[in-house]
């Protein structure tokens, strides 16, 4: 683990030899067969797609479970996405420290978030980043060093499936309302665990200041697990996370900027580090 996020600090690999680009094409390729017209067929085609993709992603890692600690290190690595995240985030911080909004909107939608953001404020955008540097800490990078951490490179390499999966199919509209259920509502049960520890370790990062918070507006969410690392960094910071027509989280807190967004990214790289030692001193299961 350690090994694989020393790696992460290089940056990503080529394309054409990254593993999560090849379970990208795998799950254009599966959508494509799709011929379902009605819910049934749908859900049973989209769990199969899903079953079939996880089952080759628990397969190849498998396979290469048998190398040694640095080949293995060396694997899991693509299957994180720390300083993607954190430098897509800072990214965001950077053009409103410029004052340029335009900008800073455009990396929003580019790197972080796939919803229309041509109309947020500098506050909104500085917030939807936060909120996507939060729930992304837990699902890109807690969540599969959780996984390799209990079932090793297969389970990590299906843990990223599907959460692949579910960010490119979980949508409740069209084709996606019920093909895509299947593996969001496996997404949704993988990351369970990982949303509460990486909530958990946030609290504990900020001596305990988001309690209340969290305590409260977790369940605010549409998401079962969004809302765990979202408000306890909201708690934490002392902001107001608010999605319009959506959720507020900690609506008593002050509305966010640039330089909550660098707070922001400490206490995110600090509640990583508390995550990464309790999952090295945790005994084997």
């Amino acid at each position: 683990m350690l090994l694989a996020l020393a790696l992460d600090a290089l940056g990503e690999p080529p394309t054409p030899v990254h593993p999560v680009v090849w379970m990208g094409n795998y799950l254009r390729w599966a959508r494509r067969q799709w011929r379902g017209q009605t819910p049934g067929p749908q859900l049973a085609e989209g769990a199969a797609g899903w079953a079939l993709g996880a089952g080759l992603a628990a397969g190849a890692g498998l396979a290469a479970a048998r190398w040694p600690w640095w080949g293995q290190g060396a694997l899991l690595k693509p299957l994180l996405a720390r300083k993607a995240l954190f430098d897509a985030v800072a990214e965001v911080g950077a053009a409103l420290e410029r004052n340029d909004l335009p900008e800073a909107r455009r990396l929003l939608s580019w790197h972080l978030v796939s919803r229309d953001t041509s109309q947020l404020s500098a506050s909104e955008v500085a917030g939807a980043a936060i909120e996507s540097l939060a729930e992304n800490l837990s699902d890109s990078v807690v969540a599969p060093l959780l996984a390799y951490r209990v079932g090793g490179l297969p389970l990590a390499a299906a843990y990223r499936l599907t959460n692949t999966a579910d960010a490119m199919w979980g949508y409740r509209s069209g084709e996606l309302e019920w093909a895509g259920k299947v593996a969001a509502r496996a997404d949704d049960l993988l990351n369970l665990a990982p949303a509460r520890l990486t909530a958990l370790y946030a609290l504990l990062a900020s001596g305990g200041r988001g309690w209340r918070v969290w305590a409260q507006d977790h369940r605010r969410t549409t998401s079962p697990n969004a809302g765990h690392p979202m408000s306890a960094f909201a708690g934490a910071l002392d902001i107001r996370l608010d999605k319009r027509g959506v959720y507020i989280l900690n609506a008593a807190g002050h509305e966010p900027g640039v330089a909550d967004l660098r707070r922001a990214l400490g206490l995110a790289r600090t509640t990583l580090r508390l995550a990464v030692l309790a999952l090295l001193v945790m005994p084997d299961v």
